[in-house]
């Protein structure tokens, strides 16, 4: 399911979802008969459907019904209200009927330039000769319910190929491109919603046998350039594929496809994920994004989140590919991912905290925080406390109760409080629905020597109203370290520990497995910090109108919400994060004038530019407004930071060449051995 529809689907969810066990949701079907030519941008469709009764719809508004029938009888249609995108449609028609609606147009020229974040937002079908994507938010269909099954007969010129989600029926290839290709899909399921992709596609395919059931259909639908990636993309998804399914339960759909896109996206579907092509080159990929994107296959496209109650899909998938990916790669692969999602976390202003259970989809920095971060962590945080054999019979019986049903948080707890043989409603309660993290703090470690045995008093706090968590402590006596686990539910308490040799210092949660607040020593600042900030200030200390208009142009992609451009003075006069943005000299001017650090050695005036945030724990600077430094050579290479620097939240420093980064990394946290006294 394509991101930005699980926003538009909520209240459709909501309405149609059975209080307690949740069962299939309320469905429809709908026949497509769609032609598209993506040079004349010219789209004619015919949609059919039973009513349940007077039937509305929306269209994009470069759409209008031509015609329209119910049981073979013209009716009119009535055009409505219109927005900046859609127009309302109805039509009368009694309860059961057969109803046939004829709709074309000249559909927006696919806009090539749009990043990341603005196709999220944008919802325009978008068709053009290198590429189409017909959005299932987008109003190209007349939608018959919240949830529905379909079949979709396509026609496009004879270079295109073309798909929608589901089984592929029939296919037609021309022996050239003064013909047509026709294909026609069907999708039985209950599915949310229709996205239509084409493209000046080469079409691979690999059939992998099981057993009796029919082969598995792989595909990718890639340009020429990408076509010597097939076979590897192709094995790497049967591969997935294989792995979830003797973890879960077996692959729910007939086939899988991989399909390039024109723009930079990474949408899952059933049965597909539609990865941007620039992004299908990068090696990574393969062992990362792919595999995250086969396993939404199960969870999203295979159990429907109850998007009312928070959707814990992308937290689940996060946790079982990218996470696990880590996991299988090291020991400290696993730990920096954890650090990474606490470190994210951390970099939300306090008053954006929402719980899980208010998570519905990543539209910001801040959502996926918590819908992604937090999400996972928590179901580390449930396998540490049940087992990874009770968690793997959880996550079994989740999939075989709700299989394309939708299901909720509350399911998911049912689901592993039988696979655990105990109640975890407390555990659900304050991670699911408590917004936030709790701070905790070891407050004193005394050495005790208690009838001839040593001991270690830990004196423990942590906020209020106090979470029910076990807090991992690692100690150091003669030379080892142990770590025990100590369970506390209040907001403050003593724990008090036997040991074998007299105790030197400790950690508090050393490999940081308990979703907490960082301490100053633990948290290194990130770029993160600057993208969501709420109310961002940037200072320009370079002069000209080009390099001021680069720079505020940068601002609009690099910020999620809008920054205000002010002296440097003020700018760093406040509490919210401060840009300074510069050319070398002037830069290095401004730090010294401003009292801040100078230029880091590490990074130096390598490359075309340099990004980096001011390290307040090592600078020795304890306040003010958190500051991050964008120094540049000239205005083309501020220009060039446009596009790159907003997919790099997650670091400390960049050096780029032009729009190429040569060199990331994080300041260094490796947080603080706490003394034990005597």
């Amino acid at each position: 399911m394509s991101v930005l529809l699980r926003l538009l689907a909520l209240l459709a969810c909501a309405l149609v979802a059975v209080p307690g066990a949740l069962a299939a949701p309320r469905t429809g079907h709908l026949d497509l008969d769609v032609t598209l030519d993506p040079e004349s941008r010219r789209f004619h469709a015919a949609a059919e459907l039973i009513t349940s009764g007077d039937f509305g719809f929306v269209l994009h508004h470069t759409l209008a019904v031509v015609a329209a029938s119910v049981d073979g009888k013209p009716v009119s249609v009535v055009s409505g209200r219109r927005d900046s995108q859609m127009r309302d449609w109805r039509v009368t028609a009694p309860q059961g009927a057969k109803l046939r609606i004829e709709y074309s147009g000249v559909l927006p020229a696919l806009d090539a330039t749009l990043d990341h974040r603005r196709v999220l937002g944008a919802i325009s079908p978008m068709t053009a000769h290198e590429g189409s994507f017909l959005h299932s938010a987008s109003g190209w269909y007349p939608r018959p319910a919240a949830h529905f099954s379909y079949r979709v007969k396509l026609a496009l010129p004879g270079d295109q190929r073309g798909l929608v989600a589901g089984r592929l029926v029939t296919e037609e290839t021309p022996r050239d491109a003064a013909g047509h290709y026709i294909a026609t899909f069907e999708f039985e399921h209950p599915a949310d919603g229709i996205d239509l992709m084409a493209g000046l596609y080469t079409v691979r395919e690999k059939l992998v046998p099981r057993g009796d059931a029919t082969p598995l259909r792989l595909r990718t639908y890639f340009y020429r350039d990408l076509d010597a990636l097939a076979d590897g993309y192709l094995e790497d998804s049967r591969r997935y594929l294989e792995l979830y399914a003797e973890q879960i339960g077996a692959y729910p759909f007939s086939e899988f496809s991989v399909v390039a896109s024109p723009l930079p996206t990474g949408f899952g579907m059933p049965t597909l994920t539609y990865i941007g092509r620039e992004v299908l080159k990068l090696p990574f990929i393969r062992a990362t994004s792919l595999g995250h994107e086969v396993l939404h296959n199960w969870w999203g496209n295979g159990v429907y989140a109850d998007y009312a109650k928070g959707n814990w899909s992308e937290g689940l998938t996060t946790f079982m590919a990218d996470y696990f990916y880590k996991e299988r790669e090291s020991r400290a692969a696993a730990r920096e991912m954890r650090l990474s999602w606490l470190r994210d976390f951390a970099a939300v202003p306090a008053g954006a905290h929402r719980p899980l259970a208010a998570f519905r989809s990543r539209t910001h920095g801040a959502e996926a925080a918590v819908g992604y971060g937090k999400s996972a962590m928590v179901f580390l945080m449930l396998r540490d406390a049940i087992g990874k054999d009770a968690f793997r019979r959880g996550l079994r019986l989740f999939w075989e109760r709700h299989r394309f049903k939708l299901a909720s948080w509350d399911d998911l707890r049912a689901a592993f409080e039988q696979a655990a043989g105990r109640s975890l409603k407390t555990f659900f309660e304050q991670w699911v629905q408590r917004a936030g993290s709790p701070t905790v703090r070891v407050v004193e470690a005394r050495a005790l020597l208690e009838n001839g045995k040593n001991k270690l008093a830990l004196t423990l706090t942590q906020t209020a109203p106090p979470y029910a968590i076990t807090v991992p402590v690692e100690i150091v006596a003669g030379g080892n370290s142990q770590t025990r686990q100590i369970a506390f539910d209040r907001e403050r308490d003593i724990a008090i520990i036997e040991l074998d040799a007299v105790p030197e210092g400790i950690r508090l949660d050393p490999e940081l497995r308990l979703w907490r607040v960082l301490d100053r020593e633990e948290l290194p600042p990130i770029l993160r910090q600057w993208l969501i900030a709420r109310a961002p200030r940037m200072a320009v200390v370079s002069p000209g109108a080009e390099f001021r208009l680069a720079a505020e142009t940068l601002a609009k992609r690099f910020f999620e919400m809008p920054a205000k451009i002010s002296s440097p003075a003020e700018a760093l006069g406040g509490a919210e994060p401060a840009l300074v943005v510069g050319l070398h000299r002037d830069v290095d001017a401004a730090l010294s004038e401003l009292g801040l650090p100078p230029r880091p050695a590490t990074i130096g005036v390598r490359g075309s530019a340099q990004v980096w945030t001011v390290d307040d724990a090592r600078s020795g600077r304890r306040t003010g407004a958190p500051v991050a430094v964008i120094s540049v050579s000239d205005t083309e290479s501020l220009k060039s930071l446009a596009r790159p620097l907003p997919h790099y939240g997650a670091q400390s420093y960049l050096i780029l060449d032009g729009a190429r980064v040569i060199r990331r990394g994080i300041w260094p946290a490796p947080g603080r051995v706490i003394r034990v006294t005597r």
